[in-house]
C-alpha cells in the first residue's frame, strides 16, 4: 500500500519542472525580441579634406594647392536593426556642418593668373542619410566592437553654405555645388555597455562643384574674359560619442 502511494506521489511531482519551464519561456522570448531594434543618438566633430581633380583659370591650370583642415561638428540619431550572427543594418539621419579650405601658393606657375597667394574657404551645411551594414566581431557584454560600411546621400542646405574666394583677380566669385552628394562610409565603433565611440571616414564619389561664376563688370581686363573651372571631391573624417537604447 505504501509503495503504491509513493509511486503516485512521484508521478504527480515529475510534471512540475516541465510546467515551470513553459511558464518562464515566454519571458525569455520577449527579452530577445526587445533587443532586435536599438535607438541611438550621437554627436561629434569632423574634418574635411578637399581633393582637387581640376582647377583652371582660363586655359591655365592652378598649381601648388594645399589642404587646410578645420574642425566642424554634427549631431545624429539612428536605428540599429540587429540580425542573426552579429550582423546589423543601421540607417542614420544627421545634421552636419563641415569646414575646410584650400590655399594656393604664390609661385611662378601661377604668376600669369593670380596676383599672389589665394585662398578658398568652405563651410558646408548638410543633412546626411547613410545606410550602413555592420558586423560585431566583439560582442561580449558589456563590451563590443563592430565594423561598418555603406552608401550615404547628403542634401546641401544652400542658405547655410558659403564659399569665400580671396586673392584672385576675379571679383565676387560665387561657387554653386550640387544639391545632392554621394559618398561611401567606412568605420569602426567601440561600445562599453550602452555608451559607444564611432570613428568613420567618408569618401566622396563625385565632383562637388556645379559651377563657378564671378562679376565680370568689376574684374579688370584681361581677367574678366577667363572662365573658372573647379572640380574637387570632399572626404570627411569624423569622431563621435553616443548612447544607444
Amino acid at each position: 500500500m505504501n509503495r503504491r502511494i509513493s509511486l503516485f506521489l512521484i508521478s504527480c511531482l515529475f510534471p512540475v519542472p516541465f510546467l515551470a519551464q513553459k511558464a518562464t519561456a515566454p519571458m525569455l522570448t520577449l527579452s530577445k525580441s526587445q533587443s532586435k531594434i536599438n535607438l541611438g543618438v550621437k554627436g561629434g566633430f569632423n574634418s574635411s579634406m578637399f581633393f582637387t581633380d581640376e582647377f583652371r583659370i582660363g586655359s591655365e591650370t592652378v598649381r601648388g594647392l594645399q589642404n587646410n583642415y578645420k574642425v566642424g561638428y554634427f549631431g545624429a540619431f539612428f536605428l540599429r536593426f540587429n540580425l542573426k550572427q552579429h550582423h546589423f543594418i543601421q540607417p542614420e539621419f544627421s545634421y552636419n556642418v563641415s569646414k575646410g579650405s584650400v590655399s594656393v601658393q604664390n609661385n611662378i606657375e601661377n604668376s600669369s593668373i593670380l596676383p599672389g597667394e589665394a585662398l578658398i574657404k568652405n563651410t558646408i551645411t548638410s543633412v546626411n542619410i547613410p545606410l550602413l551594414y555592420g558586423y560585431k566581431f566583439v560582442d561580449a557584454a558589456p563590451y563590443g566592437m563592430s565594423f561598418f560600411i555603406g552608401p550615404q546621400v547628403a542634401w546641401t542646405w544652400k542658405e547655410q553654405t558659403s564659399h569665400e574666394f580671396t586673392g584672385f583677380y576675379q571679383q565676387d566669385i560665387l561657387e554653386q555645388i550640387h544639391p545632392f552628394n554621394y559618398s561611401a562610409v567606412i568605420g569602426l565603433a567601440v561600445n562599453v555597455s550602452n555608451i559607444f565611440f564611432d570613428f568613420r571616414y567618408e569618401i566622396g564619389l563625385h565632383n562637388l562643384t556645379k559651377s563657378v561664376i564671378y562679376n565680370q563688370a568689376q574684374t579688370e581686363s584681361p581677367y574678366n574674359e577667363m572662365d573658372i573651372s573647379l572640380k574637387y571631391r570632399r572626404n570627411v573624417m569624423s569622431f563621435s560619442v553616443g548612447v544607444m537604447f
